[in-house]
């Protein structure tokens, strides 16, 4: 069978490679010049398997104000005109109770233990070079009482095969040393030794070149898709620059920009724009190196993420409803520089652009689970809405698309990631 992949994203690229080894001919379609260059570009780099609680979350309900109004919130919003804004803040305020909470947790980490399962034996197979360390994560709290909170949702998570240990302070520094210098006044943290990290749009690249070389696969690059062709409720074709590109099927892998082309379908799709940004800082002398963590870290309160890519730290950041607003404000940037300041003081900082400043979009669905599957489009499937855990839960998603294309019984239960109109 011919499937034309839309997106060479993480999202997009798994799921070319994974019908491939199905034996379908496969085009992939990407507007920019190669893959992995759009919002897996410059993501928080961490593969955060046993971290899937969804945004969506009752806490929201007490903290509306300080995320509307506080200028240190690290969730902020501005009011567009779009209606599309709105419809998806109903529907995230829908999904904020305990109850939904409970059940797309357990239904995440599903999937992203399938994924790492899937990445492991991708990378064994193929030999990717992607940066991938094995280090684990160590998610850090200033608060007690958030520290507690954290204690509650470890022994939650126990029962569906997360390993994880809530530390005091002292106990977190003695698995990352470089944290012993930070400002911050830890009350402790909860460690997750399974955790990984590795550079997203390098192994997208990597899935490319060995895609490359197989037989019935096609790559089309610096192509935005203009047009489409319907005929009886089927997508048949679509322009690709100047070329039309007919297949038996499609998936529509866009990212945030998946809403503009299903509208061209007569599909509407749940999805929201959540703006982020990060700064790569170049690890250059021994001094820095060492001064620079080699576990990943999330700075809870700041909503920070640090991850260790070889001789580079990768800093990201902050959730912003704003449209599709591509502009990268110097508040954002200094954001993130003083992040580094506070936790890893040893760390040199160059100029701005020696820290290749980025902001992306992260497709999000409101509740935060990812539709996987058919469309009402006759031949038209989704993989989309991963939202923040596009690079976390990529491998698993394209073998639940792959299995659906298959016919097969899927890997795990894949109700939950169904389209739902």
């Amino acid at each position: 069978m011919h499937i034309c992949v839309l997106g060479a994203g993480v999202i997009g690229v798994t799921t070319a490679w994974r019908l491939l080894q199905d034996g379908h001919q496969v085009t992939l379609i990407d507007g920019r010049d190669q893959a992995g260059a759009g919002t897996s570009l410059g993501n928080g780099a961490q593969l955060s398997y046993s971290y899937v609680a969804p945004l969506a979350d009752p806490s929201v309900w007490s903290k509306w104000a300080y995320y509307m109004f506080d200028s240190e919130s690290p969730l902020t919003m501005k009011p567009t005109l779009d209606p599309a804004q709105y419809r998806w803040l109903f529907e995230f305020l829908r999904c904020c109770n305990a109850e939904r909470v409970r059940r797309t947790t357990i239904d995440l980490l599903q999937l992203a233990f399938l994924s790492r399962g899937e990445l492991t034996q991708w990378s064994a197979q193929l030999g990717l070079q992607y940066d991938h360390q094995t280090s684990g994560k160590l998610v850090m709290y200033t608060d007690p009482a958030a520290l507690e909170g954290a204690r509650k949702q470890v022994q939650f998570q126990s029962q569906y095969g997360c390993q994880q240990q809530v530390l005091d302070a002292a106990a977190c520094i003695a698995i990352e040393p470089a944290l012993g210098k930070s400002q911050r006044n830890w009350a402790g943290g909860v460690h997750t030794p399974s955790e990984e990290a590795g550079d997203c749009p390098q192994f997208c690249r990597g899935l490319v070149d060995a895609m490359e070389g197989q037989p019935g696969f096609r790559f089309i690059t610096g192509a935005r898709v203009a047009n489409v062709r319907m005929q009886a409720g089927a997508l048949r074709a679509v322009q690709a620059g100047n070329e039309w590109v007919e297949a038996e099927r499609f998936v529509l892998s866009f990212g945030p920009e998946s809403p503009e082309f299903a509208r061209r379908v007569g599909l509407k799709l749940p999805l929201y724009p959540l703006k982020g940004y990060s700064i790569t800082v170049p690890l250059d002398d021994a001094a820095t190196r060492a001064a620079a963590p080699t576990v990943s870290i999330t700075d809870i309160s700041r909503k920070i993420v640090y991850a260790r890519l070889g001789e580079r730290l990768r800093v990201a950041g902050r959730i912003e409803l704003v449209g599709m607003d591509r502009g990268i404000p110097q508040r954002a940037v200094d954001e993130l520089k003083n992040g580094v300041r506070e936790l890893f003081p040893g760390c040199a900082l160059g100029e701005d652009a020696s820290l290749s400043p980025w902001t992306g979009f992260r497709p999000a669905t409101p509740s935060g689970v990812p539709i996987v599957g058919a469309s009402p489009v006759k031949n038209l499937l989704l993989n989309l809405g991963q939202g923040a855990l596009g690079w976390t839960l990529a491998c698993g998603s394209a073998t639940l698309l792959a299995d659906h294309v298959a016919g097969r019984r899927p890997a795990i239960d894949d109700s939950p990631f169904r389209y739902a109109a």
